[in-house]
């Protein structure tokens, strides 16, 4: 385990803003993005609708600004949708309010968006999500409880003229679910706060030359109870080293049920319960391996590379199944590992060897850091953004001048209902 990592901080939602700041900093441009969420949480929240505010106030040289609001506002005051240029609904499941808060922006003429992180809109592929996700399939309630959650999630998403995603292997997904629907990439990235502490954790470890206590962690960062399946992928590997190597180390931070044959090295498991998203990174940085082993099927390559990217940040080195977004994330040998199902034990001896030799790791996490920073920096995406929201080209992103209603009057024409 490396040292000198700072123990647990004071954590405080970032996102504790009233009404009224958030429509200040909606209002603060001339293109105005609301970001709808059914209520802020530490996940798709945080990257999908919080995220973008701060990233486009960043580039005032853009004219553009958004905020984020809930079911709390549109309970209270939905009239944010009249002072905003495009609507973007993020992964909410239908009911009457939403349906009549798209009606609002559909008489204003304003584009409506859905975005969304994960292959959860899909009735037709339900049996593969909960297969995946190691759910009670004899549980009638988990039937229920996942067909009305997907359902009422793709019953939005139809109701919107864009999808906007966090990699083209999901776009094509949901094209094959709504042919008309234009879609557009915007890759899910590190928040401002947390990119820094993050970065300071990688500098204080190569301040230090890499030092480290004599132990070797494994770190599986599962934050939900479904990963059970993903886990088991490399659960046979580090069962192997734990017996055959007394300085392994095995982290878990999550909800991951570590059962079976590891039990015989609990003294050497750490299980740390759910963190708050700047905690994480701590638990992170500690460790000299992350790993992020996947099954390998349609849902999971659906998912994006948050877990490679936030270990690189804080000077971490990764160890991921070649899914679609890893094998266009890291750069194997260089930032990172890309590991195939077979390949566990001799990845992770690899791994070790690399661990033991300073220059290696250093080589290894400098470059995996420089990648995250300018591939999924906090402030790398505001062109992109702009470009997915108002369907522009880039020389209409950065052009100033426009008024707010003729641009997205503009851009709504852009959209053919079936636009590739």
């Amino acid at each position: 385990m490396f040292l000198n990592i700072p123990s647990a901080i004071r954590y405080v939602d970032p996102w504790l803003s009233s009404y009224d700041d958030r429509l200040k900093q909606m209002m603060a441009q001339q293109r105005r993005i609301a970001y709808f969420y059914e209520l802020p949480d530490t996940s798709t929240f945080r990257y999908r609708a919080f995220n973008p505010g701060l990233t486009l106030a960043a580039h005032p040289e853009l004219a553009t600004s958004g905020a984020w609001f809930d079911h709390r506002d549109l309970n209270a005051d939905p009239g944010f949708v009249e002072m905003a240029d495009a609507l973007v609904i993020c992964r909410t499941r239908y009911n009457a309010r939403v349906a009549q808060l798209i009606a609002r922006a559909r008489a204003r003429g304003i584009p409506v968006l859905f975005d969304c992180d994960d292959l959860v809109f899909d009735v037709e592929r339900l049996h593969l999500l909960v297969d995946s996700l190691n759910l009670n399939q004899s549980d009638e309630a988990v039937w229920n409880d996942w067909f009305s959650m997907i359902g009422r999630l793709g019953a939005t998403m139809r109701l919107c003229d864009t999808f906007i995603t966090t990699n083209h292997y999901l776009a094509e997904r949901a094209k094959e679910f709504e042919p008309r629907l234009r879609t557009a990439v915007v890759p899910n990235y590190l928040n401002r706060e947390q990119q820094a502490l993050s970065a300071g954790f990688h500098g204080i470890k190569r301040n230090a030359n890499w030092a480290r206590d004599g132990r070797i962690h494994i770190g599986y960062f599962s934050g939900s109870p479904s990963h059970a399946r993903d886990f088991a992928v490399a659960a046979p590997a580090i069962y192997r080293l734990l017996e055959n190597d007394p300085r392994i180390v095995l982290r878990v931070v999550g909800f991951l049920d570590v059962s079976g044959e590891l039990q015989r090295y609990r003294d050497r498991i750490e299980i740390h319960p759910l963190q708050d998203f700047m905690n994480l990174q701590r638990l992170i940085a500690e460790v000299e391996i992350n790993i992020a082993p996947l099954q390998s099927n349609t849902f999971t390559n659906c998912k994006s590379e948050i877990k490679y990217f936030e270990a690189a940040v804080c000077g971490t080195i990764t160890l991921a199944t070649p899914t679609f977004t890893f094998k266009n994330s890291i750069e194997h040998g260089r930032t990172g590992f890309l590991v195939k199902p077979f390949e566990w034990d001799s990845a992770l001896q690899e791994a070790i060897a690399i661990v033991e030799t300073p220059e290696r790791y250093s080589a290894i996490a400098d470059a995996a850091s420089e990648h995250a920073l300018s591939a999924y920096g906090w402030d790398r995406p505001a062109d992109d953004i702009i470009r997915a929201v108002f369907n522009l080209d880039s020389e209409a992103v950065s052009r100033r001048g426009q008024s707010g209603p003729q641009l997205c009057l503009a851009s709504q024409n852009q959209i053919p209902a079936s636009s590739p």
